[in-house]
């Protein structure tokens, strides 16, 4: 029988020293390559916080260009707007013309209906800010008087806010024939008016019912600014005309004088476009001056203050005035509204949508001098002297004028 073999640790250490060697060898490069790593980071530590300022600072850099070009984009944009602005406002006149011009009216409609149409009257809305006034020449010409220049300069110059218009008498003719296109009735009576003077009246009217806002006549002097006149507890909206008396008679000649006892004034009136009063005015005086034309009377009597007043003036103004007062449809007054209402009136009072001024509101006395008999003077309430230049008595004379 064999003898047993028993294990060698010389056979065993063949394997156990190289893998010893290899375990060391490992730990030393594992060490190794630690410090190598460490030692790497701390030499590249400088570079990167310069690299980082760097990039902060580049990032500043950017953060300016950035808000340049934001500026410029914003005025880019700006400009874009207000070039696409003015292109509108362009598109929208042109819109409105074209509007304008469909709005004819229907060819069976009366007088009345067409300036209705053509014209409408909204009593909400705001005056306008124009003051117009008619005059041959500009203020500029030396053949104006010094005291009517001066006047004409003061309504520009307490009203900066309005625009302000004088208009000669051809400009006047041009405007009627473009505005009452629609209404030939209109711009034919217009036309047959014998004198000046009666177109300047005429005038006056057309200009309110087309573009409302105040007529002023040439001889007046403003001493209040015109949003002074309203009173502070009526709201403007309530209002749709504002005028003053022109006369209220004590004494029984009145006759002699005026065509009405108690008359209004037509030298200053404010108005809102399309005003049911001036709508009315025009419509008669184109009524009466075409039938003038037809009887052959358009030129009788031209230099007589009292027909001047019931043709263009003050006396068929006043008339219009109280039909609407007591056309309940209209000014939704149930009274029946006489000259009596307004006698000795001493404060402004609204009527419908009509705003009534004291005798001395648009006819202030001068510095100094006592107020007309009967008249209470109330300062507050002054806001324009009328020097009461009666033009037509210095017009040339008229072939069949009697």
């Amino acid at each position: 029988m064999g003898k047993s073999r028993r294990p060698s640790w010389k056979r065993y250490s063949f394997a156990v020293v190289p893998l010893v060697i290899m375990v060391i060898l490992l730990w030393r490069f594992l060490h190794t390559t630690e410090a190598t790593d460490l030692q790497a980071l701390l030499q590249n530590l400088p570079r990167e916080i310069t690299q980082s300022i760097d990039k902060v600072s580049h990032e500043k850099q950017d953060e300016a260009s950035i808000v340049a070009m934001f500026d410029k984009l914003s005025e880019d944009l700006l400009r874009k707007q207000d070039d696409q602005l003015r292109k509108f406002e362009k598109e929208r006149r042109a819109l409105e013309k074209r509007i304008q011009d469909l709005r004819q009216p229907s060819t069976h409609a009366t007088l009345r209906e067409k300036l209705a149409h053509v014209f409408e009257y909204r009593a909400s809305a705001r005056f306008p800010a124009f003051i117009w006034q008619t005059w041959p020449y500009s203020d500029m010409d030396s053949r104006m008087d010094p005291d009517l220049k001066a006047y004409e300069r003061h309504w520009g110059d307490k009203n900066p806010g309005f625009v302000h218009e004088i208009i000669n008498d051809d400009t006047a003719s041009a405007l009627i024939h473009y505005i009452y296109s629609h209404v030939p009735e209109v711009v034919e009576a217009y036309d047959l008016l014998p004198s000046p003077n009666l177109k300047a009246d005429f005038f006056k009217y057309l200009i309110l019912l087309a573009r409302g806002g105040i007529y002023a006549d040439i001889d007046t002097d403003p001493l209040q600014p015109v949003p002074n006149w309203i009173p502070e507890n009526v709201s403007p909206k309530e209002i749709g005309l504002i005028i003053g008396i022109e006369n209220d008679a004590s004494n029984p000649d009145w006759r002699s004088s005026y065509v009405r006892r108690l008359q209004f004034g037509n030298w200053i009136i404010q108005a809102k476009p399309g005003h049911p009063v001036v709508r009315e005015v025009v419509a008669r005086i184109t009524e009466v001056t075409l039938q003038r034309n037809e009887d052959g009377e358009l030129r009788k009597n031209l230099r007589n203050d009292l027909n001047i007043m019931g043709w263009t003036g003050s006396g068929i103004w006043t008339d219009v005035v109280f039909t609407y007062m007591n056309d309940y449809v209209q000014s939704g007054i149930l009274s029946k509204i006489t000259w009596k209402e307004f006698h000795k009136l001493t404060v402004a009072k609204l009527v419908g949508d009509v705003l009534v001024f004291p005798q001395a509101s648009f006819s202030a006395p001068e510095k100094g001098s006592k107020p007309k008999e009967g008249i209470e003077s109330n300062k507050a309430l002054h806001f324009a002297r009328h020097s009461g230049l009666k033009s037509w008595k210095a017009a040339p004379k008229v072939g069949g004028d009697k």
